[in-house]
């Protein structure tokens, strides 16, 4: 498999995961919890849901797939109440299949094509890479905001924890 080739499926298969996580800490949440601020400039884990799926939609199925440009950056933002969590992950997951099966698809060599998503004049590469960094970013934040709010270890790394000994500390 190409480095390029290796990119394209490991951020397609990057963005899924993440987007289970994400559902996996909004099926957690009550539509409260999944609209409750700690104050005026943070954002709702609602909110940021939006956004990422705003995100997504406008860097990946309009910058790289040349869909219509159909974001509201600024209501997602400015939304007290979008809908119900599953109504939410409905919409993310939807987005993000797309986006998916888009980058699956895309020919190597469409890497280095230039687009301007959001005034950015970026190659498709780069968009890429963006989009799944920003992704991430704001998954760990709804990880967080949902550790707070249910006092979970949501065990999303638990595969990493050998059997404890007996008498062992953790020190």
């Amino acid at each position: 498999m190409s480095i390029e080739s290796e990119f394209l499926t490991f951020s397609a298969d990057k963005l899924l995961e993440l987007v289970g996580r994400i559902e996996t800490c909004a099926r957690k949440l009550t539509p409260q919890q999944v609209w409750t601020r700690g104050s005026a400039n943070q954002n709702a884990a609602g909110n940021l849901l939006l956004h990422l799926n705003g995100n997504v939609r406008q860097w990946i199925l309009h910058g790289v797939g040349g869909r219509p440009d159909v974001r509201d950056s600024d209501g997602e933002f400015l939304a007290r109440d979008g809908g119900s969590p599953e109504a939410l992950l409905t919409s993310l997951r939807t987005t993000v299949e797309e986006a998916a099966t888009l980058i699956r698809a895309l020919p190597p060599e469409r890497l280095e094509d230039r687009i301007t998503p959001q005034n950015h004049h970026v190659s498709v590469m780069a968009a890429i890479y963006h989009v799944v960094e920003h992704f991430a970013g704001h998954t760990f934040q709804i990880i967080l905001l949902t550790k707070m709010f249910t006092g979970e270890d949501l065990g999303f790394y638990a595969h990493l924890s050998g059997p404890k000994l007996k008498n062992q500390s953790l020190a």
